[in-house]
């Protein structure tokens, strides 16, 4: 693709990546075939091929306009597009620049800065969000269908698991929403990796990853809880930790990018660079472990349909590594159609495009529910939260399904 981008533009770092991106791109289409909001809408701008246009068209100085905007906010941000891209055309990359540059020249309605900064506000505070779920999870019973529906279950945290005698230690993100969504998830790990004999410690002063701000274009506000982190987990990455395990595969491409995001600032770029490099999902760690020789009983064949989350999938590139663990612990997994699709939660996007997760979220229940599983399992506490209240049988984290068999 040719480009005429601003000479000023050109000359900083930003502006070289942003062009090269451009230019790697041959209008071919193929990302259409697997983008979810073009299967549902038919609409080429609401592919990443129409919507690389419309950043290249205001990124060359052409003014954008709230339909630009509209469009870029109906992307899931699933990078689906980019595993098929055949010219390897870095699309999230170029996703966050024109975001961030268009959400400087349009202005949007007063409704959305409020629901975008209350989202903000909330989801990304333990200490605001836990409270209000309590609240939501006690009024459920008398809510109506739909939104009774959307409030996920209170789940008891369980007791701490105990600490292994053993040197190996790893650091694991406690997150934003999971701790009070399901404190389960991450009991479970910690018992697993015990068991694998490893001791999973949450350093305090850490929180979230900081996706949820990137994503909805408050960069600065993002690397602070970039920064945060990168200070809480210093101390014992200096003393040895192996590695920063995440439970939650779409904090896992953020925290797998400090190194990238942070990479102009002179304070933090090297401490940055060095938490990607040590950034694991944690199915990545499981799977070296071995950890059929630590199970003391198998499934027995019982069936499970998996869900791999597009931050899995697609933004990790981690495809058969959770489904290889579940076999041969002893599941059965069912044939799932149309696993690259996105179940339509994506961090806020759920909230902020109703319509359009609801169809999506509709599709996967169907896709997963065909085979009659027993269980969905799932590797994202976003798309766990949104499928449960909807399917016919229990979403669960793909951990919670190895602890009983320890």
């Amino acid at each position: 693709m040719q480009t005429s981008l601003p000479e000023s533009f050109l000359h900083t770092a930003t502006g070289k990546a942003t062009d090269k991106i451009l230019r790697n791109c041959v209008h071919c289409g193929f990302c259409n075939a697997t983008c979810p909001t073009y299967q549902l809408t038919g609409d080429e701008l609401d592919g990443p091929r129409g919507r690389i246009y419309l950043m290249k068209q205001a990124l060359e100085g052409q003014r954008p306009s709230p339909r630009t905007l509209l469009h870029l906010d109906r992307c899931l941000t699933c990078r689906a597009c980019e595993t098929t891209c055949p010219s390897g055309v870095d699309y999230h990359t170029l996703l966050d620049t024109g975001r961030d540059y268009i959400e400087q020249r349009v202005r949007r309605p007063l409704h959305q800065r409020l629901m975008r900064r209350l989202l903000r506000l909330v989801l990304t505070s333990p200490r605001r969000f836990t409270p209000l779920l309590r609240v939501a999870q006690t009024l459920g019973p008398v809510l109506p269908g739909r939104l009774g529906k959307s409030v996920p279950t209170r789940v008891p945290g369980g007791k701490p698991v105990n600490s292994v005698s053993s040197p190996r230690t790893m650091l694991l993100l406690d997150g934003c929403v999971q701790p009070a969504l399901a404190p389960q998830i991450n009991r479970a790990t910690q018992h697993v990796l015990a068991a694998l004999g490893i001791n999973a410690v949450i350093p305090e002063g850490s929180g979230c990853c900081g996706a949820l701000s990137h994503h909805l274009t408050a960069m600065q506000e993002a690397r602070v809880f970039m920064k945060t982190n990168i200070d809480a987990w210093w101390p014992a990455i200096e003393a040895g930790a192996e590695a920063i395990v995440i439970t939650a595969s779409g904090c896992a491409p953020m925290v797998k990018d400090y190194g990238r995001l942070l990479a102009d600032d002179q304070a933090y770029a090297s401490k940055a660079a060095r938490v990607s490099e040590l950034a694991r999902d944690l199915s990545e760690v499981v799977s070296a472990e071995q950890p059929a020789t630590s199970l003391k009983r198998r499934a027995n064949g019982k069936q499970i349909a998996f869900h791999s989350p597009c931050s899995l999938q697609h933004g990790q590139q981690i495809t058969g590594v959770v489904e290889d663990l579940l076999v041969q612990s002893g599941y059965t997994l069912v044939p799932v159609a149309d696993t690259h699709l996105c179940c339509g939660s994506a961090g806020t996007y759920s909230i902020l495009q109703p319509a359009l997760a609801g169809k999506l979220r509709s599709n996967k229940l169907g896709a997963l529910q065909a085979g009659n599983p027993s269980i969905i399992a799932t590797a994202n506490i976003g798309c766990l939260t949104h499928m449960a209240g909807h399917a016919r049988v229990p979403v669960q984290h793909w951990i919670e399904l190895l602890e009983p068999l320890l």
